[in-house]
């Protein structure tokens, strides 16, 4: 199923960032702190220029940069066009076994060129490509939109249409949705951090809060392939190189509430299908240290759901599907009973909540 809404904007800037987070543009988790490429919502038209045959055969472990033209349309719809390196990266959607289109990334490695153009503050860009349709391509972006919502050490996202053109080709090929992911260096810089490798760090060694809200909202989404231990779809920003990191997720095409078809939960887990959901944060056998993040989900309900209902690029049975989804995560985390039942899982010697998945990264 392919979607061609150009225009089509899900309406982000009007909702609510909750009682906790200033409006000001420099903490606006909604707005771009790098100007530019990230600053609105709806879809940029972007196209691929140059040997796209070369790029998406070179797959290999050690992939190579290989040169094309990035060019979009400006502010007076003129042609911009920019010199770019790109080659394919990742692991799982890389595969072509797994994917039609492997995921990009872009590096803008002639400052002068970006200068003046929606990419003059980035460096390298990750393209996320559609890999069984790329409906499920919106479906993960907007799972970004929720975590900005959550707080600003999260990753900007900007949905783009995507054209490539080959010279040996006549026909443009493309014209699908993919995203547009800032660096991990960018989330760094804007929230006056650095980023830590640190693998086999045991998640109860992050800032404990931060990480159980980010537990929390795992949850809520339905998604286990991420693990602190072996940095599987986690990164670790820190002050400086002798903080407590604090954990930040990525990559949700696993999520159950993405539920692309390609989704499995990890063996180890036990678990039927990824819509099922299992918390997958430390024992914690004081359930007030709950209390902050239930409150922030609590205060942020009307601008998760409307994360959904306000997005016109969705059909409107996933919209109904998705707030009946995010219905059952409201219902167990406002009941003291569930609650306990739910995020004490992984306190259950005989339960799977302590198996650490690795060996399974990505992107």
């Amino acid at each position: 199923m392919k979607y061609h809404f150009f225009s089509a904007i899900c309406f982000f800037f009007l909702l609510p960032l909750g009682p906790t987070t200033e409006i000001s543009r420099d903490q606006n988790p909604l707005t771009a702190l790098s100007p530019g490429l990230f600053d609105q919502d709806e879809p940029l038209n972007i196209q691929l220029s140059g040997n796209v045959r070369s790029v998406f055969d070179d797959r290999g472990d050690n992939p190579a940069y290989h040169p094309m033209v990035l060019s979009y349309k400006g502010d007076q719809n003129q042609d911009v066009p920019i010199p770019v390196e790109v080659k394919t990266r990742g692991h799982f959607r890389k595969s072509r076994d797994n994917c039609a289109y492997p995921p990009l990334l872009i590096s803008f490695s002639k400052k002068e060129s970006v200068a003046n153009t929606l990419f003059s503050e980035q460096n390298k860009v990750k393209l996320v490509m559609p890999c069984t349709g790329d409906q499920y391509v919106v479906k993960e972006w907007l799972v970004y939109k929720l975590y900005n919502l959550i707080t600003p050490k999260s990753f900007q996202a900007r949905l783009v249409k995507v054209i490539f053109s080959d010279p040996e080709h006549k026909k443009p090929s493309g014209d699908f949705f993919g995203i547009l992911l800032e660096e991990e260096h960018q989330v760094a810089a804007r929230n006056h951090a650095v980023t830590l490798e640190k693998k086999l760090l045991r998640p109860e060694n992050t800032e404990a809060d931060p990480f159980l809200k980010m537990a929390v909202f795992e949850y809520m989404i339905a998604n286990t392939d991420w693990s602190v231990q072996y940095l599987q779809n986690i990164k670790l920003l820190a002050p400086d190189s002798n903080s407590i990191p604090t954990t930040v997720p990525y990559d949700f095409d696993h999520a159950g509430i993405v539920s692309t078809p390609y989704a499995l939960p990890a063996e180890e887990l036990q678990m039927s299908s990824v819509r099922e959901r299992r918390y997958r944060g430390y024992c914690v056998t004081d359930m007030k240290k709950f209390d902050p993040a239930i409150a922030l989900f609590n205060s942020l309900k009307d601008s998760i759901y409307a994360v959904y209902t306000h997005c016109t690029l969705l059909d409107a049975k996933y919209i109904k599907n998705t707030t009946e989804y995010l219905d059952a995560f409201y219902k167990t985390i406002n009941s003291p009973a569930a609650l306990k039942k739910a995020f004490q899982y992984p306190c259950d010697p005989g339960g799977t909540g302590n198996v650490v998945i690795h060996g399974l990264s990505k992107d």
